[in-house]
Order: C-alpha cells, then structure tokens, then sequence
C-alpha cells in the first residue's frame, strides 16, 4: 500500500510540475485530487478488452438487448442534461464564443466546471461501448481508432478538470453531447429490428462527427488569433489532438464510404467481405465518433 501511495505521489508531483498550479475551484471533487483512479481504471479497460475478447473466444456471443436499450438510453438522456446546462450556464456566464477566459464568469463558470465534471465521467461510463462489443463477439468494430478515442479522452479531461474546467473548455463538450444524443439514439433503436429501415441516416452521424471536429480545432486556434488569457499550451494540445482524430476518422470514412468501381462482368465481392446496401459487413466506427451497433 505504502508503494502505491509513493507512485501516485510521484505521479501527481510530475503532472504538478508539468502543468503547474491546479485550479482551486475543483479541489476535492470525485476523482480529480489523484490521477491514480484514472490511470487504474484506464488499465483495467485495455486488460478487459485484452481478457474479455480470450474468455469469449469460444463462448456464444450474448445479446444483451435489454441492457443496451437502458444503457443507450441513460447516455442519451446523460448528454441531453449536459448540452442543456451547458448552454445555459455558458449564457448566463455572457461566455464569448471566440475566447473565453478560466476565471471572468464567477459562478458560471463553476456551474460549467460542475457539467465538465459529468462530461469527464461519462468517459468512463463509455468504457462499457467497448465491453458490450467483447460481450457481443464484435470483435471487428473495437479498432484502434475506437480505444485510442476511448482511452485518451477519459485521461485528457482529468487533465482539463484539474487545470482548464471552464472558460475555453465549453465548446467541444457541448457540441459533443449533441452529437450524442443522435448517436445512442441510433444505437437505442437499432437494438429493434422493426426500426432498421427507419436507420438510413447512419451516414450522416460520420459526418457530423468530423463537423464537430473541425468546429472544435476552429473554435480552439480562434483563441490563439485573438487571445484572452486561457493557457495557449492547452489550446495548442487540444487543436492537435483532435487534429489525430480527424485524420483518423477521415481515413475511416474514406475505407466505409468510398464509392468502388462497378465491373462489367458483375465480380461476386471477395470471401468475407459481404456487401449490404452500399456498405461493407466489416463497417464499423468509433465513440466520439460514430459506433455501428447492429442489433442481435
């Protein structure tokens, strides 16, 4: 116990020094004192993953249809309240939607920190997108793209919690949960088949997501251009972060989405690459980007 009191002090001493002073205002709060949580419980998300996928390999692939439909809804309902409070907290703040300074709102901005909070949580509570897929035998959906996403951002928003809760730090969570409520929306009702043929508008989810990067990166270098005080290493980090996101989600959509030449001869497409409605049976996407949860 002493040896894991002694880590965790190093970690945070190294964090501390990198980052420098942490913000007073969310001192205390669940899970952000200590990296040691987070870091843990990302561990145990890759070694699930890596165990999981060992222990399914000759068991049946379990449904899980009830428990997807509440859990789709519970995300869905998570991200309505935080788009909400989100935009009402950030107005009554007068938040400047080019730059927003970390301390100029006074209680708005405790308010926005109070729902980065629940953004930062709901990280973790996505951890189980990639736990259903094990549980499920969809093996072929959890990709790099898809863990490296999961992963970094519950990390990444531990980082934006202890040192940039507010301010600056609005935008991304808020288009985000937008764009969740139409996407576990889709998950939700894709659990039933009668409501496949209303599902055409999957597509569409890919692009809205690489709208909402491309917003985020352009709001994030908007304050560099005309800055007001938030942290210029944070934006610089963020904007390239998101920059890998696009580049990898670009490179997903061109793979789904290509449109492939129509050979005269009418070729049968090659073994295991069966093809539905203009779409590859290995179509698959990624949380925070577009996760394709067919139903069993």
């Amino acid at each position: 116990m002493e040896h894991l009191k002694a880590f965790d002090d190093e970690i945070n001493a190294f964090l501390d020094n990198m980052f420098g002073p942490r913000d007073a205002r969310v001192r205390g709060w669940f899970m952000l004192d200590s990296y040691l949580p987070t870091f843990l419980l990302t561990v145990l998300y890759l070694l699930s993953i890596w165990l999981g996928n060992k222990y399914m390999k000759n068991r049946p692939a379990l449904p899980l249809r009830g428990v997807l439909t509440l859990y789709n809804l519970g995300i869905t309902l998570l991200s309505a309240y935080m788009l909400v409070e989100l935009i009402l907290s950030s107005w009554e703040g007068g938040y400047n939607l080019q730059c927003q300074a970390l301390t100029s709102a006074g209680e708005a901005d405790i308010r926005v920190a109070r729902v980065l909070w629940w953004y930062y949580f709901s990280k973790l509570i996505e951890f189980l997108d990639t736990i259903f897929f094990v549980l499920r035998k969809k093996t072929s959906q959890i990709t790099f793209l898809h863990v490296y996403h999961h992963a970094s951002m519950f990390n990444i928003w531990w980082c934006v919690l202890n040192w940039i809760p507010c301010g600056q730090s609005f935008f991304g969570p808020t288009l985000n949960s937008f764009i969740h409520i139409l996407m576990y929306s889709y998950y939700g009702l894709s659990v039933f088949p009668s409501m496949h043929k209303y599902l055409w508008w999957k597509k569409y989810l890919t692009q809205a997501q690489l709208v909402q990067f491309v917003l985020t990166i352009t709001h994030t270098m908007s304050a560099v251009i005309r800055p007001c005080g938030f942290p210029l290493g944070c934006l610089i980090f963020q904007s390239s972060y998101m920059l890998t996101l696009v580049i990898l989600f670009l490179n997903f959509y061109v793979q789904t989405y290509r449109k492939k030449p129509v050979k005269k001869d009418m070729e049968e497409p090659p073994a295991g690459k069966e093809v539905k409605n203009g779409f590859s049976k290995a179509y698959l996407t990624a949380t925070n980007g577009v996760i394709n949860k067919k139903a069993q």
